[in-house]
Order: C-alpha cells, then sequence, then structure tokens
C-alpha cells in the first residue's frame, strides 16, 4: 500500500474479530515504524507500553466510561503512549516558544502507529478518553497516559466507512 491507500483504508476500529491474535512480527513492525517517527530534537518525549491479555482488558475497561469505548475490551492489544520529560534542547525550545512539542510528537507517533498497523492490515482506534491513574498504576508509569490505542484485526461485520472530510477549500489557504 502506499500512503495514499493507507490513509483511505485507515478507520478508528470499533469492531474486532475476538478470534484472532495479532501476530509478534506486525507489533515489531508496527514498534520500529513508531521508533522512526519525527520528533522535536530527536526526543521521543513518550514510552509505549504494549498491553495484552489481562493488563489489556484492564487498560481497555479504564478507557471506558459514560458509555463510550465499550468497544475497546474487544481488541487484543492495546497499546499506552505516556508522556516522558522532554530532552534538554526540545524542553528550552518548549519553554521559549510556549508550544507543547510533547502533544505534537505523541500526535505524530500515533500517526505512525495506526498508518503501520493498517499496512499490516490491523485495525486501531485512537483514544483520548481515559482513566489516567488506573492506567499507570497497571503498567506501572510514572509519567501521564495521554493516548491509548486499540489494536487487532477488524471484525468482518466493520466494513470500511465512507470518510467525512471537509472539502480541502476548507481546510486550505495558499498565500503568494
Amino acid at each position: 500500500m502506499n500512503f495514499t491507500e493507507i490513509a483511505i483504508n485507515r478507520q478508528s476500529c470499533r469492531k474486532y474479530d475476538t478470534s484472532r491474535a495479532v501476530e509478534t512480527e506486525k507489533i515489531q513492525a508496527i514498534l520500529e515504524a513508531a521508533r522512526l517517527a519525527p520528533s522535536a530534537c530527536n526526543g521521543q518525549p513518550y514510552r509505549i507500553t504494549v498491553c495484552r491479555g489481562s493488563v489489556a482488558r484492564t487498560v481497555a475497561e479504564a478507557t471506558a466510561g459514560i458509555g463510550i469505548n465499550k468497544f475497546a475490551v474487544q481488541a487484543p492489544v492495546m497499546l499506552v503512549i505516556s508522556e516522558e520529560p522532554y530532552v534538554r534542547s526540545a524542553a528550552a525550545g518548549a519553554k521559549l516558544k510556549n508550544n507543547d512539542y510533547r502533544s505534537i510528537d505523541i500526535g505524530i507517533v500515533a500517526a505512525y502507529i495506526t498508518a503501520e498497523a493498517t499496512a499490516q492490515g490491523l485495525g486501531t482506534c485512537i483514544l483520548g478518553w481515559l482513566d489516567d491513574k488506573k492506567i499507570r498504576a497497571v503498567c506501572g508509569l510514572d509519567y501521564p497516559v495521554r493516548l491509548v490505542i486499540t489494536l487487532g484485526y477488524a471484525d468482518k461485520d466493520d466494513p470500511l466507512r465512507t470518510k467525512k472530510r471537509k472539502a480541502l477549500s476548507e481546510l486550505v489557504q495558499e498565500k503568494d
């Protein structure tokens, strides 16, 4: 798949095939893509915790609340992305420019993870609704959890949906 095909085929999976485990080789390919993601000053101010089995289920339950993300417990793998401290140069830049580079970097690594997962034939969903304290405790993390990404094979009853996006004219302006 080229990148445009990945972008067309990637969607938030809300129904997973609970009978299929994710192969270790595919997880490794996804993690390698994440390792290659750009970040401010190459600092990679995040940690990715791969959760399977009962830990994945506990993390999934910590993303469900007020009736949302119920599907997450179907995913056999949960990727927890937590924030780590900046490297010195990125910390200085963030302070001088009043810009949160960690959040940007975490968004970029999430994009790389979900793109590679799509290329590997897997479904993902990026979850921002989560119980930070509970996930930190179960994963043994010292820093805040920013995102959780569900990972698994999409169920056959979760077909590719038509994308609803703004027109380019609403997103892009050109200046000479």
